[in-house]
């Protein structure tokens, strides 16, 4: 009898085990192929996204390269079963110049157009980008208010773009030229967004690493998202399981 007990105690111990193991390999292959999580760290994309947003981003949209696996090992050079970023996607990517950490920016260059900022203005292809005044925006967690713009890019995607100062040093630049298997990104926050204009320059294609498609929680700037206690107050309920 006390033998029986003993390996019903082993049995549920091993069956726990086995449990845990299929978990484990579940959740790691809807991370590599399927939605893997990502948290906003910076304001380089607001209005559309703030800090303290999480959101899934698509792994399976743009075809796979090494970074879409864990530890990006070096398997395979490119990408396969690509599919091409559209102009306007928010998409993830690998910063080219260390491969250690994601950035996050709107698709804004294809392979072989030209961008170009005057007076804070978008121009591709030698053609300005219909902009309309949007009003003002605030922050959600306080904050001065700041001009808010409409943009809608040739293929009718149309998103809200904030810039306090239209003759910052992104407002006006050179006209880039995108090379071949490359992309041209830039964040909503055109005052404060390290993106194509400065330092990250042209993203090749087997950087990325998919599209933003949800918003599934969001606290304000400063809270835990463990802190359950603070979410009455913290949380940002108009903005759960926000599409993008």
């Amino acid at each position: 009898m006390v033998e029986d007990v003993k390996k019903a105690e082993e049995g549920g111990l091993g069956e726990t085990i086995k449990v845990i193991l299929q978990a484990l390999v579940l959740a790691v292959v809807v991370r590599t192929f399927l939605f893997q999580p990502f948290t906003i760290p910076s304001g380089s994309m607001i209005p559309t996204l703030l800090v303290g947003d999480y959101l899934f981003v698509s792994k399976y949209t743009y075809g796979y390269s090494k970074y879409s696996m864990p530890l990006s090992p070096d398997l395979f050079e490119g990408r396969i079963w690509e599919g091409e970023p559209k102009r306007g996607d928010i998409a993830v990517f690998r910063l080219p110049s260390n491969t250690e950490i994601d950035y996050i920016k709107r698709v804004i260059g294809l392979p072989g157009d030209t961008v170009q900022m005057k007076d804070g203005k978008l121009f591709l292809n030698g053609e300005a980008v219909k902009t309309e005044p949007a009003g003002m925006y605030q922050h959600p967690d306080g904050g001065p208010q700041v001009p808010m713009f409409t943009e809608t890019l040739d293929n009718g995607v149309s998103y809200n773009t904030i810039d306090a100062n239209r003759r910052g040093q992104g407002d006006n630049t050179q006209v880039f030229e995108v090379p071949p298997g490359h992309y041209f990104m830039m964040g909503d926050n055109r005052d404060n967004s390290l993106d194509s204009r400065f330092d990250v320059g042209f993203v090749p294609a087997e950087n990325f690493v998919g599209p933003a498609r949800t918003i599934f929680f969001s606290v304000a700037d400063e809270a835990h998202p463990l802190a359950i206690w603070r979410w009455p107050s913290d949380m940002r309920t108009d903005r759960l399981f926000k599409g993008l």
